[in-house]
């Protein structure tokens, strides 16, 4: 993907970047990146392609198993070097979601009556219900994690307010999917730490606007997905190696005692690895230059923070001309990600208008519930206008067009 270099740095092509997504040919402008990407035409050929080969289950012996095994081991290959992990220590699952849900029953075997489970009011639903739910089925206490509503921040102060001796875990988003608000997690990580508790990263909303490093994190462990940045619907989990090999989940007998293979249940979707890893190799290769795919990564990234803040500057301005509107992402570190309000109107009513304007931006909590809650949102919650790397400045003017239409 070719790309222009200034003295800020590389930038995206993003017409160039459009040209790939098919679903793009719609016209519609498309905000809702947050719930899921649209998916380039390199991933759909990946996909297409480890279904058009022989396929079977993982092996040596034939063709489609030989097929398998390279596809899985190219798969932690590619997401070891978006997360900053290593091959052995990726695990995958359906979603992302599951995946916290299998690892909050595998810690909680040892959890008990006087341990402490600490979930933040700021993440999304799957990362505190597994938790709260595996502590309550031990008998542990739960203790929940404050953020300031005013600012949207969630800081080391709100954490420590309910740290002690026996704290077990600590879960926390590092961006909220709801309003974008960026906690520093690695100073989270060192107060989690110097209490002895173990530190769980939800970066499913982060992992598709920023540079993921698993060790700078301070993350014990670690989710995202895929269909969040530009792949397929599956989830990937990753975390310290020493952990993970003192892990005991529920598994067959038959199955595999090794990690990462030990945490993976069932035959893994092959065709959605081989997706997987296309989308990484897609976001790598969006500025070019030489090095290994770590560092290209890192070049798309700087790019696209360049690129998705730019925009985001524009719809926040141009909200702030609108009378009546309330922008509810206001954290100093934040995605491209923003939740606003109008006076009077139901949010669903404005993501209606949008929608018959060809522009989606949908409304909702968006499985934020505790944070819209907090924020007075309830359960309607806002209109969140998400970016992605193919969200352009036409779309950014229809959007606030079609706003400017609703206030007229």
């Amino acid at each position: 993907m070719s790309s222009d270099t200034d003295r800020t740095g590389p930038t995206l092509d993003v017409q160039a970047i459009r040209a790939c997504f098919p679903a793009l040919q719609t016209g519609t402008a498309r905000f809702d990146a947050p719930g899921g990407t649209q998916t380039p035409q390199q991933v759909i050929d990946a996909i297409t392609g480890a279904l058009s080969r022989p396929l079977a289950n993982r092996g040596v012996l034939t063709e489609g198993g030989r097929n398998a095994e390279a596809i899985v081991a190219g798969a932690r290959l590619a997401l070891a070097d978006l997360l900053g992990s290593e091959a052995g220590q990726v695990v995958f699952g359906r979603s992302a979601t599951q995946l916290v849900y299998d690892l909050a029953r595998t810690l909680a075997k040892d959890w008990g009556p006087g341990d402490e489970v600490v979930v933040s009011r700021l993440d999304h639903d799957s990362n505190i219900r597994p938790w709260t739910q595996a502590a309550e089925a031990a008998g542990a206490t739960v203790r929940w994690a404050d953020f300031d509503p005013a600012t949207g921040e969630l800081g080391s102060e709100h954490i420590e307010a309910v740290l002690s001796g026996r704290t077990r875990l600590v879960a926390v988003t590092a961006a909220s999917n709801l309003i974008g608000t960026r906690p520093d997690v690695p100073a989270l990580a060192a107060s989690v730490h110097a209490a002895g508790a173990l530190f769980h990263v939800d970066a499913v909303h982060y992992a598709s606007h920023v540079t993921v490093d698993l060790a700078a994190l301070g993350a014990d462990t670690l989710v995202c997905s895929p269909y969040k940045f530009l792949g397929p619907h599956l989830g990937v989990l990753t975390g310290r190696r020493e952990l993970l090999d003192s892990l005991r989940p529920d598994k067959l007998l038959p199955s595999s005692d090794a990690v990462p293979e030990r945490f993976e249940l069932g035959t893994l979707p092959y065709e959605l690895l081989a997706g997987a890893t296309a989308a990484v190799d897609f976001l790598a290769g969006l500025v070019p230059g030489a090095g290994s795919r770590r560092e290209a990564l890192g070049r798309t990234f700087t790019a696209l923070a360049s690129h998705e803040d730019r925009l985001r500057g524009r719809i926040e301005e141009g909200l702030a001309t609108l009378d009546g509107v309330t922008v509810h992402s206001r954290a100093a570190r934040r995605t491209p990600t923003t939740l606003f309000t109008v006076a009077g109107r139901n949010p669903g009513d404005i993501s209606r208008h949008l929608a018959e304007r060809g522009v989606d931006a949908p409304a909702g909590s968006f499985y934020a519930w505790e944070a819209s809650h907090r924020l007075g949102l309830g359960a309607e919650g806002g209109v969140r206008a998400g970016l992605a790397p193919y969200t352009d400045d036409d779309d950014v003017d229809r959007l606030l067009n079609a706003l400017d239409v609703l206030r007229r």
